[in-house]
């Protein structure tokens, strides 16, 4: 079978690659945006995260990821995430394992994280994205899903101390629902895909 020609002046579509790594400098530009604006004024963005089992503090569940307390902690996270996040984009799963992780990372904060406090950064969603990527081969019963696993946790597992309350000024909480968000985006995805496979079994199943 001949490759049918892309139509004159139509560019062809990025490879996915290209595509994921573009979308990951586009919110890392992102983040550092929030940041300088943050510190040109003195950190008072940072009000906006999350202000445990305070009605009013719920919308920080929305802002708290996109936050941090300075220019240290916003380059401690930007590694891994961009790392994990390109990985995860490769999946095609990111809108929806994201939206899980950020949602049960925030509410665990909101219930759980010591009163008077605010917390704000990305790790809760690091975590997420980990643990997702750990683990989904477990559900889906793939054999290189399990090895991709295998090396991110050679390469990052020492991180998953951090599920553990060891620093004051760290909210472990973050980091242990942010984990527990990606253990059930990866349940839940694997169970939609088995569900779809029976519902239409001429379907090749996609796992992702």
């Amino acid at each position: 079978m001949t490759a049918t020609p892309a139509a004159p002046g139509i560019r062809p579509p990025r490879p996915l690659w290209q595509r994921s790594a573009l979308i990951m400098a586009a919110i890392a530009a992102l983040l550092f945006v929030i940041e300088a604006v943050d510190a040109a004024t003195h950190y008072n963005l940072d009000n906006a995260g999350i202000e445990p089992r305070q009605v009013d503090g719920l919308d920080g569940i929305l802002w708290a990821p996109l936050l941090h307390a300075d220019w240290e902690h916003l380059f401690a996270n930007l590694l891994p995430g961009l790392v994990l996040g390109f990985l995860l984009l490769m999946t095609r799963r990111f809108v929806i394992v994201t939206a899980i992780v950020w949602l049960v990372s925030g509410l665990g904060v909101w219930l759980f994280a010591p009163p008077y406090t605010v917390t704000v950064g990305a790790s809760g969603i690091i975590f997420g994205w980990l643990t997702y990527l750990l683990i989904r081969g477990l559900f889906n019963r793939d054999f290189w899903q399990i090895v991709l696993g295998i090396v991110l946790f050679l390469i990052y597992g020492s991180v998953l101390w951090g599920v553990l309350p060891t620093d004051a000024g760290v909210s472990w909480q973050g980091h242990l629902f942010g984990a527990i968000g990606g253990v059930l985006a990866a349940w839940y995805l694997a169970a939609r895909d088995r569900r779809r496979a029976q519902a239409n079994p001429q379907v090749p199943g996609v796992r992702s």
